[in-house]
């Protein structure tokens, strides 16, 4: 990777060690997670990519060789408390510290309170709130272990500012705002610092994997303010920020990543 010198330094990511987790998408397609692994190692990070899928995480860490930088890749269950353990404990074998964490994963649903099953809501919870409460118990630890402090970024949604009929999800997301918050009031003293980013309708392998008819994707293109498509790129872009030395005066906040979405007046989501 030839890097950008000028871009690294203002940055101040080279030699850094990131933990991302739910960093692999389905195939060659850039979903949140993907991309900003790959932004990360091409800012000098070094990038440990996590996965419930070994294979899908393993995709990350070649396209980043690719490009000359150094990534790892591992599977992990991200709602098992014993393996966010193993995990960090991982990354700390492979690169010697941690510096950098991207909170990842999570899952959507439908539904009111009336439609939706329990189980369904537990599911939600578990893996879009648990698993960060989880990965960051371990990783926070480590991070002070390192003596450079640290930044993590947790990957809400617009759902949770502007609920459309998913409800489980937007509570799931709210709550990882909450999150967010809370855990900058507990670690900033030890020099870490906690931030959200919130997207829009971006168009990742996550949204049209199951199946998009090309009305859909307009529709949601529309709902943009800009009137353009956001992708995992655009997301990627935001985490990186709110994980590099430009953002060091910045925590306990939500970043919208969504196009101007949320300025619109809200419509349920029939898609």
């Amino acid at each position: 990777m030839a890097g950008n010198p000028g871009l690294e330094a203002e940055l101040g990511l080279r030699g850094k060690v990131a933990l991302v987790s739910g960093g692999g998408a389905a195939g060659d397609g850039i979903g949140n997670g993907r991309a900003t692994a790959i932004l990360l190692a091409r800012a000098g990070a070094r990038v440990f990519v996590a996965d419930r899928k070994l294979e899908l995480a393993q995709r990350t860490v070649e396209m980043i060789e690719a490009e000359g930088g150094e990534a790892s890749a591992a599977a992990a269950n991200v709602i098992a408390e014993s393996e966010c353990r193993e995990l960090i404990e991982r990354v700390v074998d492979r690169f010697g510290r941690l510096d950098l964490l991207d909170n990842n994963v999570g899952i959507g649903s439908r539904g009111s309170v009336v439609d939706e099953p329990a189980e369904s809501w537990r599911r939600v919870m578990q893996v879009n709130v648990e698993s960060m409460f989880l990965v960051s118990k371990f990783a926070i630890p480590a991070m002070v272990a390192s003596g450079g402090g640290g930044a993590i970024v947790n990957v809400a949604s617009i759902s949770a500012l502007r609920p459309r009929g998913l409800t489980s999800y937007s509570v799931s997301k709210g709550a990882v705002i909450a999150l967010t918050k809370a855990m900058a009031v507990d670690h900033g003293p030890q020099g870490i610092r906690v931030n959200c980013v919130a997207p829009g309708p971006v168009f990742t392998p996550m949204v049209f994997g199951p199946g998009m008819s090309d009305a859909a994707r307009e529709q949601r293109k529309k709902a943009s303010l800009l009137g353009i498509e956001g992708t995992g790129w655009d997301v990627g872009n935001a985490v990186r920020f709110l994980l590099s030395d430009q953002a060091r005066y910045i925590t306990g906040q939500v970043l919208v990543v969504d196009g101007g979405v949320t300025l619109r007046g809200p419509e349920r989501d029939t898609n």
